[in-house]
């Protein structure tokens, strides 16, 4: 198996579940992983999954780390302002990144090509140099702003992918209905899994 690059965004939207079951896999296939995370995504974390991270980014890839069991060879958080940090600068940015879950004001920003972060300019950096964004809104109703944003980076080909799991697999557990999200993530990264078997394909193909 190849390593490669994946810059991971982690947002203020609810879905923090998504974010850590993306991390794991990823980590699990030895992709070096450069992870971003905004202060109100430590909100979310503490709210959904009673996580407390560390706010400085050097103490929370230290609980990352610790948590998935990787080195920081593998997996570095980067704070909002490190501007000198590799996903800032498209001769060294990651050409993958995955922004999970996506709040609607980052969809805005980058739609707008805000860089007013470090998440911002890190998905400026991936669509200027033609690679490969996903984002996974959560959020609903959706207003025709939010619409109008995800329309216009569609077209500039950013993959809108939902966080809305299907139900055609008999999900059994949120476990399940988590997996069956993350799994759409990896079969667009190109990236293998065994989460959820693709359609037409039964258990057999696990």
């Amino acid at each position: 198996m190849t390593r490669s690059s994946v810059t991971v965004a982690i947002t203020g939207a609810s879905g923090a579940p998504y974010a850590v079951r993306l991390l794991e896999c990823l980590l699990a296939q030895q992709q070096h992983v450069h992870v971003l995370m905004s202060s109100a995504a430590r909100v979310v974390f503490a709210t959904e999954l009673d996580w407390q991270l560390p706010a400085s980014p050097q103490g929370m890839s230290e609980a990352l780390q610790q948590h998935f069991g990787v080195g920081a060879e593998q997996l570095r958080v980067y704070g909002k302002e490190e501007w000198f940090s590799p996903v800032a600068s498209g001769s060294a940015a990651p050409k993958k990144m995955v922004v999970c879950p996506c709040s609607t004001g980052t969809l805005s920003a980058i739609a707008h090509g805000s860089s007013d972060n470090l998440i911002e300019r890190a998905a400026d950096v991936v669509m200027k140099e033609r690679g490969q964004l996903i984002l996974l809104p959560r959020e609903m109703p959706l207003s025709a702003i939010h619409l109008e944003n995800m329309h216009k980076l569609a077209l500039l080909g950013v993959t809108i992918m939902p966080a809305a799991p299907g139900f055609y697999h008999k999900p059994e557990s949120i476990d399940d209905l988590v997996d069956f999200v993350v799994a759409r993530i990896l079969d667009h990264l190109g990236l293998e899994q065994t989460l959820q078997p693709r359609w037409g394909y039964g258990e057999e193909s696990k």
